[in-house]
């Protein structure tokens, strides 16, 4: 069993290592850096001998290879060796059909709920894995949001603890009702917000954990900054 690394980022706020298991909801401004986060922690993770599963609402699988190249990976070797699978619901979010290994039929609940459930529900342990699901907000286009909110509840989120994989779920921030970010919220182990602050200028990139179960953590806010390849650092 490999040492497991800190999740770049949110890792460098919390106190204590975040234990395999741990899902994370991440709620994040539209202009914010949380993409290009979600890409440096992916990176982070594997470059110190950890495997990811991103999962691709936001960004196509293409330019998540693209990105991870520039950020130093082999990303074909990588995907050869199962350290990186990345599942495309991204294509079919925009009506073509997908080339990739893992993707869905379609964005239903019910179909997603089917797939889930025969590609993902593994009991095997493996803590090794980080998962990284981009927007979830996505789903709201296809579905009801009593009925995507439900699926997470059921799917997703329960699926980490057997395995012991550390989870983060990302949504867009300020879009769906207050029901359904309380109960996102109620479902997960720590929270994790990333935003833009105008009024300065340039304005500022900032992040914090909102909440860490069982983990000590800072919950300032932190300022990020953007570097060549797109990869961010924790400022100071």
């Amino acid at each position: 069993m490999i040492s497991l690394p800190r999740i770049p980022i949110i890792g460098q706020l919390s106190k204590d290592p975040i234990p395999p298991g741990t899902n994370i909801l991440v709620e994040f401004d539209p202009a914010s850096q949380w993409l290009n986060t979600s890409l440096t922690i992916a990176a982070g993770w594997m470059r110190e001998g950890g495997s990811v599963s991103y999962v691709a609402h936001s960004l196509s699988p293409d330019d998540i290879r693209s990105q991870l190249r520039r950020l130093g990976l082999d990303v074909e070797a990588l995907e050869q060796k199962d350290r990186l699978w990345i599942t495309d619901l991204y294509t079919i979010s925009i009506g073509q059909k997908s080339k990739e290994k893992f993707t869905p039929e379609s964005l239903k609940v019910s179909d997603l709920s089917i797939w889930i459930a025969r590609e993902a529900m593994v009991e095997s342990p493996a803590p090794e894995f980080l998962v990284i699901a981009d927007n979830g907000s996505i789903l709201d286009r296809f579905n009801d949001e009593r009925n995507w909110v439900e699926m997470y509840l059921t799917r997703p989120i329960p699926m980490g603890k057997p395995r012991q994989m550390t989870q983060l779920i990302a949504f867009t921030s300020g879009i769906h009702s207050n029901w359904a970010y309380r109960q996102l919220e109620a479902a997960v182990d720590g929270i994790v917000d990333f935003k833009i602050e105008e009024g300065h200028e340039p304005a500022r990139d900032l992040v914090r954990i909102r909440n860490m179960r069982r983990v000590r953590f800072d919950r300032k806010w932190h300022e990020l900054s953007v570097g060549e390849n797109f990869q961010i650092r924790l400022v100071n």
